[in-house]
């Protein structure tokens, strides 16, 4: 299984990536990973691969090898495209970050979905940032996506909810637990 995580820096794609990567290691998977930092500023391009199965060789995803491609930021979904596997599973955060010539009115912030349905249907739409906003924790968007991601993938709910009590600070678990299970109430088919 392939699962490519993509957006921008400060929405906490690398501790997503390290969840995920994990959960599928105590689940019994072999796991390698990948990422890069846009330059480690925030509101650069950050992107991580993930991979696990019974046996993985290397941590990059092969172009046409991702099975679920997970977006922080919508813009920053469209330069993956290319890696989706036909009939992929694409979850997009409802956040946009407007590149300069968007700011400057030069151009219009660009409309996705057609390029994304070019290689798959399988799109799903999340309010994520939403949610952590009403939830008066929006830099715990990842971890809303990541329980929205998870209702893809085998592990039961505990082995998640062990990992964020493992992972993060004492302070944050019981907000961070709480996006989680919002974010798995999400509806995606």
């Amino acid at each position: 299984m392939n699962v490519l995580m993509t957006g921008v820096g400060g929405q906490g794609i690398i501790l997503a990536s390290d969840m995920l990567s994990e959960v599928m290691m105590r689940y019994g998977y072999d796991v390698k990973k990948s990422e890069i930092h846009g330059m480690a500023q925030r509101g650069g391009s950050v992107m991580s691969h993930v991979r696990f199965s019974e046996q993985v060789a290397s941590p990059l995803i092969p172009l046409k090898g991702c099975d679920i491609l997970l977006s922080f930021e919508e813009l920053e979904t469209a330069r993956y495209v290319p890696y989706l596997k036909d009939d992929a599973q694409v979850i997009i955060n409802r956040f946009r970050l407007a590149p300069p010539s968007v700011i400057s009115g030069a151009r219009q912030y660009p409309d996705i979905i057609p390029f994304i349905q070019e290689r798959t249907q399988r799109i799903h739409l999340v309010d994520g940032s939403s949610i952590a906003e009403e939830m008066g924790n929006p830099r715990g968007v990842n971890i809303i996506l990541l329980g929205t991601l998870s209702t893809l993938l085998e592990p039961d709910e505990a082995l998640w909810i062990d990992c964020i009590n493992t992972m993060l600070k004492e302070k944050i678990r019981p907000m961070n637990i709480e996006g989680f299970k919002k974010g798995r109430q999400v509806q995606i088919h």
